[in-house]
């Protein structure tokens, strides 16, 4: 089993940053790829970023290039997400998931984390 903690979200004025963080435990981390999904209440959960177990690709959707990197520790079972020149559009509850292939959709993903809230004021 493999356990997934997702913390670093708050509250943050347009154009700051925040640097969210997955916690990993139970399962060798560095076996899975990564991603990052966000929520907003009344929407459907969206992709955000992904990474291959060795972090040498990394994919990211349209809306957050250029602004957001992920990265993982696979010393410290950690993924990485940080968030720079946000927006209030990236107000939402952010999702760390690790699955067997690297990819955008929601079913390729076997482990999720419980979230964190990241809200941007404007």
């Amino acid at each position: 089993q493999l356990q997934l903690v997702a913390s670093g979200g708050g509250l943050v004025q347009t154009g700051g940053s925040l640097r969210l963080s997955c916690a990993a435990s139970g399962r060798t981390f560095s076996f899975y790829p990564m991603g990052w999904f966000r929520q907003v209440p009344g929407k459907e959960r969206e992709f955000v970023a992904a990474i291959s177990r060795s972090g040498g690709d990394e994919y990211y959707a349209d809306s957050v290039k250029g602004r957001f990197t992920i990265s993982r520790d696979n010393a410290k079972n950690t993924l990485y997400l940080q968030m720079n020149s946000l927006k209030p559009d990236d107000t939402a509850v952010y999702y760390c998931a690790a699955g067997g292939v690297v990819s955008v959709r929601q079913t390729d993903y076997a482990y999720w984390g419980q979230g964190t809230q990241v809200t941007v004021s404007s």
